[in-house]
């Protein structure tokens, strides 16, 4: 008798065998033969996870779950179903491969077939704390582990919410699944793939979490402009007397760390929408990039990492589980997973109103952007569009020297519709709230990454206090000669040197060539949207 049938059945855990409760499954069409788990919460799946070998857990019970081959999405293997009454709507580009239906339909069913043999678990769960703006969504999957993870990053809707819970969209995940390719029309044995039209996910070969949470984001994507909603890939906070602040930034440039304040409640790290009403979070939880993770620094999500029931992805830990965060030797790409309601300063409904400044975030690995500017509406819109960080040596396989990247709208592998929908949503909310916008930089000052030095997180976090108290507006202020982007001459608790960065180079010279290097990498890339 395998594990899981050892398990006794509990509320809320469909019972093995006839008379099970099938309208668990509605809308997913499966008929599995083998036990299949509803809702189970935290302590259960954790318990399900250990019997059935998915995991280990750490000397504090957080779950650990290593992902095999991929550590990090399998973007070339991302589908988007070619339906013919939206195929003109969508943005056909590397990130959306365009997937004839047919074929969409036998992954489809290539999966549900698998699923029929296998243990499954579901959980219903919501993605959108405004009520007006969410959707219902049904996640199957055969691993304990990843139900947890599920349950950790989508908002939990109470007893009374899963009374007559119907789905919007249902997501099927298979893991250990590894496709044939050449039948069903693929590029790999791996797809993350998705119709709107069936409102129906399907993932499988791959066993990395993100690609759960990053699907659910690209169904909001496609959805909520059509409601006059601005999705944004984007962290937000806010302050006592009510005043929000949002975080765009790719990987890597500090987005979830820095809006994790104890001085301000955190709405979300990740992903939100701004509707006339305000901002709100579409998840739940935290995804939390952790490598090289401090106490010291991030005391916050420390803590959170260190709880019974978070999940931590490719995280090494030793013998005794204790957990080593300076440890990459799975991936650069750990990840530490955990409910709002682990941190201590939060917003418990998701929603905060308008927003009073964006932040832009980059982590400029060439040295030469300026740790803070001040944008006018026209400089947000082309930094918006631009999407821009760098990529540095040790962080991605063969990446050995500092990389420009442009992620339009700071999100492009998660845009199922062109840039200019978003773009002009941004605008129009833009322009309607006032709201001021910031260039920060969180990269390298004194020269470029190898021989300059990383911008100190303490010198960061003062630029975001003048910013959000409004200190910073008091500044003298000095236009970048490169860029045009206005930088303040002063900033409590910032060394002047470090505001300006030409300053900071031991190499005036050398700082112009860069500088003018990455500006021509910034317009190469705009061109595709003038024009648009």
């Amino acid at each position: 008798m395998s594990a899981v049938t050892t398990i006794e059945a509990q509320p809320g855990i469909a019972p093995e065998g006839t008379g099970r409760d099938t309208a668990a499954l509605a809308g997913t069409g499966l008929a599995p033969v083998q036990p299949f788990y509803v809702n189970l919460q935290t302590a259960p799946l954790v318990t399900l996870a250990v019997l059935r070998d998915e995991i280990r857990l750490s000397e504090d019970g957080a779950v650990m779950a290593r992902t095999g081959e991929y550590t990090g999405r399998s973007a070339q293997d991302k589908y988007v179903a070619n339906d013919p009454d939206i195929g003109e709507e969508v943005w056909w580009h590397p990130g959306n491969n365009p997937l004839a239906p047919e074929s969409f339909d036998r992954l489809a069913e290539t999966v549900r077939a698998y699923l029929d043999q296998q243990v499954l678990f579901v959980e219903d769960l919501f993605a959108g704390a405004d009520p007006a703006h969410r959707i219902r969504i049904r996640l199957v999957t055969t691993n304990a582990w990843h139900a947890l993870f599920a349950r950790n990053m989508f908002i939990r809707p109470t007893e009374a919410e899963l009374t007559d819970f119907t789905p919007d969209y249902v997501l099927l995940h298979a893991p250990e699944l590894h496709l044939d390719a050449g039948a069903l029309g693929l590029r790999s044995s791996t797809a993350v793939a998705m119709s709107f039209t069936h409102r129906l996910v399907v993932i499988a070969g791959t066993e990395y979490a993100g690609e759960i949470k990053k699907s659910i984001f690209s169904v909001m994507n496609w959805r909520l402009p059509v409601e006059g909603v601005f999705p944004m890939h984007c962290s937000a906070n806010i302050g006592g007397d009510g005043d929000v602040a949002l975080f765009f930034g790719l990987s890597g440039t500090g987005k979830t760390t820095l809006s994790s304040d104890p001085e301000r409640a955190l709405i979300g790290d990740d992903e939100h929408g701004w509707s006339p009403k305000g901002v709100f979070n579409f998840e739940g939880g935290c995804y939390a990039k952790v490598i090289n993770l401090k106490k010291e620094a991030e005391r916050e999500i420390w803590d959170a990492s260190h709880r019974f029931g978070a999940v931590l992805e490719n995280v090494v830990a030793d013998a005794q589980g204790h957990i080593d965060f300076d440890d990459g030797s799975l991936t650069e790409n750990t990840r530490s997973c955990y409910p709002l309601d682990f941190l201590g300063n939060f917003r418990p409904d998701g929603q905060g109103g308008t927003p009073r400044n964006v932040i832009m975030l980059t982590a400029d690995a060439f040295g030469v952007l300026p740790p803070v500017a001040r944008l006018t509406p026209k400089e947000a819109m082309y930094h918006f569009l631009s999407g821009y960080t760098a990529r540095v040596a040790g962080t991605e396989k063969g990446v050995s020297e500092p990389q420009a990247t442009f992620s339009a709208c700071f999100g492009s592998p998660f845009l199922p519709r062109k840039p200019k929908v978003y773009a002009e949503l941004f605008g129009k909310y833009l322009t309607e709230s006032g709201a001021k916008c910031w260039l920060v930089n969180t990269g390298w000052i004194a020269g470029p990454y190898g021989t300059g030095r990383r911008m100190s997180l303490a010198h960061t976090r003062a630029i975001l206090r003048a910013i959000l108290n409004g200190e910073i507006n008091a500044s003298e202020w000095k236009v970048d000669p490169h860029f045009g982007l206005e930088m303040p001459l002063s900033v409590a608790g910032v060394p002047p040197e470090v505001l300006d960065p030409k300053a900071s180079w031991a190499d005036p010279a050398a700082y112009d060539r860069q500088a003018e290097a990455l500006l021509a990498r910034f317009a190469e890339n705009y061109r595709q949207f003038e024009g648009a």
